[in-house]
């Protein structure tokens, strides 16, 4: 029950994010927009010498695109073989969380019920637990609709 937990702010909330799905936390220097992407694509970007795909996650999550302010902070993960930065506010911690995963309850924005696992409470606060490869998922999955 003690995992380790990334702690940021993405899209207006506290989310915490297992450990084991970040690659590295970058600040993003240049994105390269992409004409014809929906809004939660903000463009690409280049990272050690590989491509990476920059999700703004606040327009899957609200259906709006972030204004970009550089230098910006984006979360790398590689899901199914790509490389994506997922755009994220802040980054607060990374730490472990001996209480463990808490289940959802009370009243959740529907903008974040598909994203949201579980609860975590670290010093007094609770963050939401969400996953990346969920975000990708489920963009990937409304675009084939």
């Amino acid at each position: 029950m003690d995992k380790l937990y990334l702690l940021a702010m993405l899209a207006g909330t506290r989310v915490a994010v297992e450990a084991g799905e970040v690659e590295a936390v970058v600040k993003l220097t240049d994105i390269s927009p992409v004409p014809g992407m929906g809004a939660h694509v903000a463009g690409l970007s280049a990272l050690r010498s590989r491509v990476l795909t920059i999700i703004d996650v606040a327009a899957i999550v609200h259906g709006r695109a972030t204004a970009y302010q550089q230098p910006g902070l984006a979360i790398i993960a590689d899901i199914s073989g790509h490389s994506y930065g997922l755009m994220v506010e802040n980054v607060s911690d990374i730490c472990h969380v001996p209480k463990g995963e808490l289940p959802l309850r009370g009243q959740l924005d529907a903008a974040w019920a598909p994203y949201a696992r579980a609860i975590i409470e670290h010093d007094g606060q609770f963050w939401l637990l969400v996953s990346l490869a969920g975000f990708i998922e489920g963009c990937m999955a409304a675009q084939a609709a």
